[in-house]
């Protein structure tokens, strides 16, 4: 039986982050502003989050000994990105509590579990249909229609692991494109302007959300993101209600990203992501206390801090060569990765642009 984490952890205590990307990073860095310590767990060496974490473990999700090691020596575990094998997560419960739970992260591995879990809730989602062979998607085709976008249903992030149907002819190629793996077909909506409301559960139950922002993509990469969106407080009402439906339905502990296409007929929910969120950012430089706090807080136990804005933002992502663009880095509200590759489609850093607060 896992070692429940106490609540709340008191100052000093260590937060063990699985992945060091820059969400580990800013998870880190959050975590030492309230006095607490992090370790990271990565594969990759010399990774953005062990910059600034207090220990860092280089080793693989396979290796056992190294896992064991790592949640022994951490007060709480939490993680940077979904894509954890089970194996690694079963060693690591065996010693500390993951939080957010394992059914949020099994939840929003697989495309299909989740679109399953989302319309179990009354939430709408798009048409959308399990496919592993040609049959399948021939009748996912006569179903839902053309266009339609095919995802694996597991590792797809940042465009990656789909492709888009929109004529008859893309059928034939599309499953070998995709790399003939378990995938989700969904059928293509028509939206107004795509959302996402980062919101917070602590494990009593307490639920703070942001304010939704609405979300530009380039290239199946977020570009940025513009709050206030531009929606009716309406919209922002039902937009929030859903992610609070959604955390309490998982018994959730941390933050949460809810991506959201809104539409002439309504909210649709387009996809969840169990962590701290690229649409979130905004909130460092916008907000007294931004996404990486409150996950920290959710994640110690500690009471979750308000969400309110005291400033309009608007986030870009530097992608790639952008991070050499000094009409971009030379903005206020900068924040770079620590990674030393430019590389064409990587993440490098963002730029938060805050205007005067409006309604």
């Amino acid at each position: 039986m896992a070692k429940a984490a106490s609540a709340p952890l008191p100052t000093g205590s260590v937060i063990g982050v699985l992945g060091g990307g820059q969400l580990g990073r800013m998870l880190a860095l959050a975590a030492a502003r309230l006095g607490m310590r992090c370790h990271v767990f990565e594969p990759e060496a010399n990774c953005p989050a062990s910059q600034v974490a207090d220990h860092t473990t280089t080793a693989g999700y396979d290796d056992l000994a190294a896992l064991l090691e790592f949640a022994r020596n951490v007060d709480v575990v939490t993680f940077e990105f979904e894509n954890i094998p089970d194996s690694a997560l079963d060693a690591i419960a065996a010693e500390r509590e993951i939080r957010p739970n394992r059914r949020s992260l099994a939840t929003s591995q697989d495309r299909l579990a989740e679109k399953a879990f989302l319309a179990s809730l009354g939430l709408t989602v798009a048409p959308y249909a399990g496919v592993s062979t040609m049959p399948e998607l021939q009748q996912a085709v006569a179903t839902i229609g053309l266009p339609l976008i095919l995802k694996t249903r597991r590792f797809g992030y940042d465009g990656k692991g789909q492709v888009r149907l929109k004529v008859r002819q893309d059928i034939d190629s599309a499953l070998s494109l995709i790399g003939a793996v378990p995938s989700v077909a969904e059928g293509f909506v028509e939206f107004e302007r795509e959302l996402s409301v980062i919101a917070a559960r602590s494990h009593q139950g307490q639920i703070v959300c942001f304010d939704p922002g609405e979300n530009v993509h380039v290239d199946g990469i977020l570009d940025t993101t513009t709050v206030p969106a531009n929606v009716t407080d309406a919209v922002i009402d039902e937009a929030k209600a859903i992610a609070r439906t959604i955390l309490d339905a998982l018994d959730y502990v941390g933050v949460m990203g809810v991506e959201l296409f809104a539409t002439a007929t309504g909210l649709i929910v387009n996809e969840i992501a169990p962590r701290v969120h690229n649409s979130g950012h905004w909130t460092q430089n916008a907000c007294a206390v931004d996404q990486f706090e409150q996950h920290i807080r959710a994640v110690i136990g500690w009471p979750l801090a308000g969400g309110e804005r005291h400033s309009n933002a608007v986030m870009k992502n530097l992608i790639g060569d952008d991070v050499n663009d000094t009409a971009l880095t030379g903005t206020a509200g900068l924040h770079l990765y620590g990674k030393a590759e430019v590389k064409p489609g990587r993440k490098m850093g963002h730029v938060n642009r805050l205007s005067k607060k409006t309604p």
